[in-house]
This record gives structure tokens, sequence and C-alpha cells, in this order.
């Protein structure tokens, strides 16, 4: 019995149609299948490998830590300083009063800690979040996610929970005495990279100060550059109450964290003691490869040349068939009639050699979302290979 089949006889399935490559190595841009075939990565593990798969000194920092210790005592207990010197590196390149960072295992498990801090620190029981929102799928990021189709056959879920429309100005009225926080992101990925308007952003930061919520940011996709930003807020001149992190935080590996003021999350140390705990949040193995992957974006600067690399995917990408192309930095959504469309179009992007998907809530829309360090030419590759592909597939539809 080879790989595939053992996949997928006893390796827990997520859809019944897992794309289900075999891939033996990856490095930089470039991932390689069991058969020695590459493919140019065009979604960076979903906008993890924001420096490419592989780095070296991010491969090295794994190894050192890895001989020094891993895993000691949970979380909070012993000085770590991979977690030490990442959280001090995060705070730095962060609004002052986002000081604090508390690690978790994962992004979801940071929307939970969320979720949690907020009503410790307000007393009330009420959280507004985004219709067509990602904010994962335990059980409390479930309730704030915003779809009744991924919702619904896990009822009941979290009572107190509210959806209001992205960019509605209506909205704000429903932030009231009784709301603990509003969770949204700085751009809606998952429905197909749609943008908020900064007065209404602007607008929703002013009615949370006014009514004492607090508005908890995620980060978890827009965050270590991919909007061309360091965090995707940034982009708004608006400064959050907590940020959620993932994804990239990890350096390829598993990462999670909430960023607050210190004041803030020291409300998990007392009322209960241990109001919030976990074995291995902040892995001094997954720190210190954060650590590294933060360390070499911040000194070359990949996140500056994104705004120019967004433009020559934009310009190149004029098609009959594409409806139309959104884009947030290399947070890029290219919409095509339908699912089923796109879908051919992305399965025949693969057998070409170019790896890409769709999105949750918009899977009419081709996600491209690549690593940072995608070069220029690479760029003119991958449109070049799609535009071939809208081409043949254009041409029988």
């Amino acid at each position: 019995m080879n790989q595939r089949q053992l996949f997928l006889r006893h390796v827990a399935q997520t859809s019944d149609a897992p794309l289900a490559l075999e891939i033996v190595k990856a490095k930089g841009m470039q991932m390689e299948d069991v058969n020695g075939k590459k493919y140019l990565d065009l979604i960076a593990g979903i906008s993890v490998c924001n420096i490419g798969h592989c780095h070296p000194k991010v491969v090295k920092a794994i190894s050192r830590q890895a001989g020094l210790y891993q895993h000691l005592m949970v979380y909070g207990e012993l000085v770590q300083s991979p977690q030490v010197e990442y959280a001090s590196l995060l705070a730095s390149q962060l609004p002052s009063s986002l000081n604090c960072v508390y690690f978790t295992n994962s992004g979801a498990e940071a929307t939970e800690a969320a979720m949690k801090l907020a009503k410790r620190a307000t007393g009330r029981t009420n959280i507004i979040a985004f219709n067509q929102s990602y904010h994962g799928t335990t059980q409390g990021a479930l309730s704030l996610m915003g779809d009744e189709y991924w919702r619904n056959a896990f009822r009941p879920l979290l009572p107190g929970v509210l959806h209001a429309d992205y960019n509605d100005f209506g909205m704000l009225d429903l932030v009231d005495q009784h709301t603990a926080a509003v969770f949204i992101e700085p751009i809606q990925a998952e429905r197909g990279v749609i943008a908020p308007q900064k007065k209404w952003l602007t607008a929703l930061r002013k009615r949370c100060k006014e009514q004492g919520a607090l508005l908890v940011v995620d980060e978890i996709q827009t965050g270590f550059g991919r909007t061309g930003e360091l965090w995707g807020f940034a982009n708004y001149k608006l400064v959050p109450d907590i940020i959620l992190l993932g994804k990239a935080l990890g350096g390829g590996q598993p990462l999670g964290a909430l960023v607050a003021n210190r004041q803030l999350l020291q409300l998990f140390a007392s009322g209960p003691v241990l109001g919030h705990i976990t074995t291995f949040g902040g892995h001094p193995v997954s720190c210190a490869a954060g650590l590294a992957a933060f360390k070499v974006l911040l000194k070359e600067k990949y996140h500056r040349e994104v705004k120019e690399k967004e433009r020559l995917f934009r310009v190149l990408l004029q098609h009959p068939a594409i409806k139309e192309v959104r884009s947030a930095g290399l947070l890029i959504a290219v919409e095509f009639a339908d699912f089923a469309t796109n879908k051919k179009i992305i399965d025949a992007c693969i057998d070409k050699g170019l790896f890409t998907d769709w999105f949750l809530f918009a899977p009419q829309c081709m996600r491209i979302a690549p690593p940072l360090i995608i070069t220029k030419n690479q760029v003119r590759k991958a449109a070049k290979l799609i535009l071939q592909v809208l081409d043949e597939v254009h041409k029988y539809a």
C-alpha cells in the first residue's frame, strides 16, 4: 500500500476530495512531489510561509533550539529565552499599548483566549462578529464565524454572539453597554479579500471606546507583511485593544498569540488564577522558528516590496474569464463565474505546476497568497500560466 492509500485510510480527512499531492520537499517558492514534479507555491500554506519554505536561518534556529531543550513545562511557568526574545521583538514592532504577548498553539486558540479575556475584562457577555468572517473552527471561534452553513451542524454554539454586516454604519448601534468585544478582520480574507471602508472602521473604533467594548483585530492571515504593512490594521491608522496572530507567526511551525496591554493580560493571572492555560502554547522550537523568520522579514524588508508585486499581478491578470481581481497586498482573489469554473482552473494550474486554491466563503475565487519572497519574474511566470489555463478553459466553456 503506497503513501497516498495510507493517507486516505488512516489520516482523518477534512473533505471528500483532498488534493492528496505527495510532497516530499519544499524550499523557497517551490514544492516538489514524490515523482520529482515541482510546483510554484501561490498560497504559502495559507499565508504561513511568508519568507518561503525551509529558509536556512529558520532551519538553523529549529535545529539549535531542539538541541538545547524542547518542552519543559506548561506555558507561563518558566523563563524560556525563545518566548522572551520573540515577545520582546513583537512588542518593539507594535504600538506601545500592545506590549504583552500570550503565546498559544494556533490562531483559533488565540481567538478563544481573546473571547475569555474580553468577558473577564469587561464583565459583559455579548460579542459582535461579522458575516462571512473567519476566526477558526473550534467551538468558540466557530460561534464567531459569519456563515450559517459552517455553523449549523454544530449547534448549540455559544450564546450572546451577534453577527453584523461588514462596512455597515447601521451596525454601530449594536455596540452597547452589553458588548464585551467586537472581533474584526482588517481584510475579510475568506470572503474573497473584502476591505473595510476607512471611515467605517474609524467609526467602529470610536464606538467601541465610547461604550467600553474591546476591539479585537484578527491579524492571523494579514499579519507579517501580507498587506504591504507589517500589520493589516496599520493600513487604517487605528490601534486595537487586542490583536490575534497565527499562521506566519511560527515561521512554518505551529504557533498562535494574542497581543494586548500587559495590564489587560494580567487578568488571566488572578480571579481565577490560571485563567487561561495551555501545555504546548509558545513551544520553544516554534518560538525559535518564528523569531528567526520575523528577523529575516525585518532585515530583508520583503513587506516593502509587496505593493509593487501586487500591482504587477493586477496588471498581468487581464482576461475575459476574470470577473474581478481584488487584492490587499499579496492577498489576492481572482473571481470567476462560479466554483465549477474556478475548480477546473485550479486543477489545471496544479497540473501545470502552479499550486493554488480557493476561498472558504468565496469558492468562485482563486486564492493568490504566495510567500512574500516571490520575485517579479515568478509573478510573471505564474500569471502567464494562469492565462494559458484560462485560454484553454475559455475555449472549451
